[in-house]
C-alpha cells in the first residue's frame, strides 16, 4: 500500500511540475486576451525567456537572477507584439507567428555567438526545493504539492492573485471592457491603449518566467528550440481554461499528466521507438482540444485593433 501511495505521489508531483510552466504562462496570455490582444507568439516569449534566464544565469552563477531576466527578456517580446499589433494595427497572429520564427533563429545564433559549436553543453545553476513545514506531511499531496520548487509556488500563487483580479477587483472589469467593447470603454473613459499594454506586459512577464523555468528548473542549460513547443500548449490550456485561471490550470495539469507518463513509458524498456512516447503531450493538448470545438467564449474584440479615430 505505501508503494502505491509512493507512486502516486510521485506520479502526480512530476505532473505539477510538467504543468507550472505552462499554467504560468498560460495566466499571461489570458490577460493579455482578455483585452483583446491575442499573442501566439508565447513561443518566442518563452524561448527568449529561457535564453535570457540561461545566460544570466550562467555568467552570474545565481539562478534568481536568471529568473529576473527571463522574465524581462520575455516583457521585451511580447511589448514587440504589443507595438506592432496596438500602436501598427498590424495582424496580430502574422505578428505572433513571425516572432516565433525570429526567437528561434536569434536565440541559436546568439548562443552559438557565446560558446561556439561544442559538443558538452555550457550548465547553470537550477533552483532548489523546498518544503514547506507541515503542509508538506499532508498524506499524497502534501508532497506533491509543497514539496516543488519556486515555480510551483509561484504558479498556486498566481492561480490565486489572478482570479481574484479577473473577478473581484476593478481592474479585472475594465480589462473585460475594454476586451469585449473597446468604444465603449473609450467613451467611459477608460485608456483602451494603456490596458492593452499593461496586460501585454503582464504577459511577457509571466511568459518570460515560463520560459526561466526549463533551463532553470528542469533541465540546467540551453540549447536550440529548448522549449519544444510549449507555448503552443499553453495556448491550448488558455483556450481550454476559458482564460479563468483555474481552468488553465485545470488544462495544464492534464497536459502535464501526459508528458509525466511520456517519461515514465519511457523507462520501462517498452520496445517502441522513443519518439513515439514524445509525441503523447503532443497527441493530449489536440485531444483536449476537442472539447472546445463548437463553443465560443472568446472577447468580442480579441485580434481586433482598435483605431479611435475611425466611427
Amino acid at each position: 500500500m505505501e508503494t502505491v501511495l509512493a507512486t502516486i505521489t510521485t506520479f502526480l508531483a512530476a505532473s505539477i511540475r510538467m504543468a507550472a510552466p505552462l499554467t504560468i504562462a498560460g495566466i499571461g496570455e489570458a490577460c493579455s486576451e482578455r483585452t483583446g490582444v491575442i499573442n501566439i507568439g508565447l513561443e518566442a516569449i518563452m524561448l527568449f525567456g529561457a535564453f535570457c534566464g540561461f545566460m544570466v544565469a550562467f555568467w552570474t552563477q545565481n539562478a534568481m537572477l536568471g529568473m529576473l531576466a527571463g522574465a524581462f527578456g520575455g516583457m521585451l517580446v511580447s511589448m514587440l507584439h504589443a507595438v506592432l499589433s496596438i500602436k501598427c494595427r498590424a495582424n496580430q497572429n502574422i505578428v505572433g507567428l513571425a516572432l516565433n520564427f525570429l526567437a528561434l533563429g536569434l536565440t541559436s545564433f546568439l548562443f552559438l555567438k557565446a560558446f561556439g559549436k561544442s559538443t558538452v553543453l555550457p550548465t547553470c545553476p537550477t533552483v532548489p526545493s523546498y518544503e514547506i513545514p507541515l503542509l508538506s506531511s499532508i498524506p499524497i499531496l502534501g508532497k506533491a504539492l509543497f514539496s516543488q520548487n519556486i515555480f510551483v509556488y509561484i504558479m498556486l500563487i498566481l492561480v490565486v492573485g489572478f482570479s481574484i483580479l479577473f473577478y473581484k477587483t476593478e481592474w479585472g472589469v475594465n480589462m473585460a471592457a475594454v476586451g469585449e467593447h473597446p468604444r465603449a470603454a473609450d467613451t467611459a473613459g477608460l485608456n483602451v491603449f494603456g490596458i492593452r499594454y499593461a496586460a501585454c506586459a503582464i504577459n511577457g512577464l509571466l511568459g518570460g518566467l515560463a520560459g526561466t523555468y526549463v533551463t532553470l528548473a528542469q533541465l540546467g542549460f540551453f540549447m536550440e528550440d529548448v522549449t519544444a513547443g510549449k507555448g503552443y500548449m499553453a495556448l491550448v490550456a488558455v483556450i481550454l481554461g476559458r482564460r479563468n485561471p483555474i481552468g488553465i490550470l485545470l488544462a495544464s495539469l492534464l497536459i502535464g499528466f501526459a508528458e509525466a507518463m511520456q517519461f515514465q513509458l519511457q523507462t520501462m524498456g517498452i520496445p517502441v521507438p522513443s519518439q513515439v512516447f514524445s509525441t503523447i503531450p503532443y497527441v493530449a493538448a489536440v485531444c483536449v482540444l476537442l472539447f472546445s470545438i463548437g463553443k465560443s467564449y472568446d472577447p468580442s474584440a480579441l485580434a481586433v485593433p482598435y483605431e479611435r479615430a475611425k466611427r
